[in-house]
């Protein structure tokens, strides 16, 4: 039961829409109007409004962050933790708010990352930092990060329920992405900040 429990207080942490929030609170457009459609913060950053997006990306990254550390507090086992983050990872990706049209979940996965090990949240954050930086590319970085996590969990905390956990977000990032590999290998891929007034085919990352 309390297994259960946490997965459904989780998810329903992570499905809060922070970026149809923050928007709305704004008076700007609904993000899923515009660029991609998707409620991340780099799609909100296409409306021009940095303030929105940085909202955005805080509040997306602190539902996964304090969904795990809830957990943690109530002494729930290793288990139900990582399910936990897992949980909230899915609640944002496939919000039921939204008809289960979510975001990326780049910001949150970075969130309950840093919850299950600060070590292991900075060292994908530099990951993703550094691709982001070099290539202004937000889902190269993306990429990068998800295939770098299970192993930067594996060397850090060893094998066990986080590294499962981390494992299938990194999986489920990259499926996400699909869209957005064709256009990196096309040269179609919009970079980090780069305005689109029209709704396109969805390749927003972050979040």
């Amino acid at each position: 039961m309390t297994f259960l429990l946490g997965a459904l207080g989780g998810y329903l942490a992570g499905s809060i829409p922070f970026a149809v929030l923050v928007s709305r609170l704004m008076a700007l457009p609904d993000p899923r109007t515009y660029g991609s459609g998707n409620i991340g913060a780099t799609n909100v950053l296409r409306s021009g409004n940095r303030t929105a997006a940085l909202m955005t990306l805080a509040g997306d990254a602190a539902k996964g962050w304090v969904a795990v550390l809830v957990a943690r507090h109530l002494d729930a086992s290793a288990e139900t933790v990582a399910i936990v983050g897992l949980a909230a990872f899915l609640g944002h990706v496939f919000p039921v708010w939204l008809g289960f049209r979510g975001g990326k979940g780049v910001a949150t996965a970075g969130g309950v990352l840093a919850a299950f090990d600060w070590r292991l949240g900075c060292a994908v954050l530099v990951a993703w930092l550094t691709i982001a930086v070099v290539s202004r590319y937000s889902s190269l970085a993306a990429l990068v990060a998800a295939l770098f996590a299970p192993a930067a969990a594996w060397y850090i905390l060893g094998g066990g329920p986080v590294f499962y956990a981390v494992a299938a977000m990194s999986v489920v990032l990259i499926a996400r992405h699909h869209g957005n590999i064709a256009k990196l290998a096309r040269g179609e891929e919009s970079r980090i900040g780069q305005k689109n007034s029209t709704k396109d085919s969805g390749t927003e990352t972050v979040t």
